[in-house]
C-alpha cells in the first residue's frame, strides 16, 4: 500500500476514534437523576480526581449539587499540609466549590497504606456533614479499593456502619453507591475502555428496542410468544458514566495540581487507568 493511502487511512482512524470519544456518554442513572445532595468519600487527597473525576463531572454537569468528604490529608510523607492545598486546587478544575468540601485529620484516620480504618470511626466522622447538608446520596469505593489500599476498603464499611446503626439519627436515609473494581486487563485498557463502554451502552439502549419490535411482529402476525421465565425484564441498570475527551482533560487537568504526587508512575497511571475515563457503580442495598 502506498505510504500517502497509509496516511489517509490512519487520518480516517484518528478521526473516527476523536468523533467517538469527544462527547460524554450516560447509561439512565440514579446517581444522576438524584434530588438531593451527592456526597463523594474519599480517602487522600488526589482520589477524587485519579478515580471518580467522571462522576463528579457528570453529576455536576446534571446540576446536581455534589459535596467531597476526605478523610485524611494524605499525611504518609509528611506532605500533608501541601496535599491539603492540592486537594482544593483539583476541585477547582473539577468544579466543585470550597463550602462543599472538606479534608479530615483525624489521629485514627492517618494515611497508612497496611492498615484499616474502623467503621465506627469513620461512621462518627462523617455523620455530621451527612446531617448537616441533607445528603441523599453517597458515593465511595467499593470493598476492593480499585487500588488494593486499605483506607480506600474501609470507606464502604464505615457509610454502611453509619447506616445501619444511626439511621434513626437521620432524617432520611441516603443511597450508598460503591465504584466497581475491575481485574488488571480492564483497569489499564486505556482509551480502549471508554470505546468498550460506550458500545456496550449503545447495546443497552438499542437490543429492549430490538425485542420489542419482535413482540409487535409476533402480535401482528397473531403467533404465541412466551417470555422464558427465567429471563429478568426489570433490572435496575447499572449505572455507568464514560466521559469524552474535554472531561478527560479536565480530569488530567486537575490531577496536575497534584504537584506532589506527579511521580514517573502516576503518568502512567492517567495514560492507562479506565478510571480517568469510566466509572462504573453498584448500589449497595443494606437489607440485601
Amino acid at each position: 500500500m502506498p505510504w500517502s493511502n497509509r496516511v489517509s487511512w490512519i487520518a480516517l482512524l484518528l478521526a473516527f476514534l476523536a468523533a467517538l470519544l469527544f462527547q460524554p456518554e450516560y447509561s439512565a442513572s440514579d446517581v444522576l437523576s438524584s434530588h438531593g445532595n451527592v456526597l463523594l468519600l474519599t480517602a487522600h487527597p488526589d482520589d477524587e480526581c485519579l478515580f471518580f473525576a467522571p462522576t463528579i463531572q457528570a453529576v455536576t454537569r446534571a446540576n446536581t449539587p455534589v459535596y467531597s468528604l476526605c478523610l485524611s490529608i494524605g499525611d504518609a510523607d509528611g506532605l500533608g499540609s501541601v496535599r491539603r492545598e492540592e486537594f482544593g486546587r483539583s476541585l477547582d478544575v473539577l468544579g466543585v466549590p470550597k463550602d462543599r468540601r472538606w479534608v479530615i485529620d483525624h489521629p485514627d484516620l492517618q494515611d497508612n497504606f497496611t492498615k484499616y480504618w474502623d467503621a465506627e470511626t469513620i461512621a462518627d466522622a462523617i455523620y455530621p456533614y451527612i446531617l448537616s447538608h441533607n445528603i441523599s446520596t453517597i458515593l465511595t469505593f467499593d470493598a476492593d479499593g480499585i487500588s488494593d489500599h486499605p483506607n480506600h476498603k474501609s470507606l464502604p464499611a464505615g457509610a454502611t456502619y453509619l447506616l445501619t446503626h444511626r439511621s434513626t439519627e437521620l432524617p432520611t436515609l441516603p443511597r450508598l453507591y460503591s465504584l466497581i473494581t475491575r481485574s488488571i486487563i480492564p483497569k489499564y485498557a486505556g482509551i480502549l475502555a471508554p470505546i468498550a463502554s460506550k458500545f456496550s451502552l449503545s447495546q443497552e439502549r438499542t437490543f429492549p428496542v430490538f425485542d420489542a419490535h419482535i413482540s409487535q411482529l409476533y402480535r401482528a402476525l397473531q403467533l404465541a410468544f412466551t417470555p422464558n421465565p427465567n429471563t429478568k425484564t426489570h433490572v435496575s441498570p447499572q449505572p455507568v458514566l464514560v466521559s469524552g475527551i474535554p472531561e478527560y482533560l479536565t480530569a488530567l487537568q486537575a490531577m496536575r495540581a497534584h504537584a506532589s504526587q506527579l511521580v514517573w508512575f502516576r503518568w502512567l497511571y492517567v495514560l492507562f487507568s479506565r478510571y480517568m475515563w469510566v466509572n462504573e457503580w453498584v448500589e449497595l442495598r443494606l437489607d440485601d
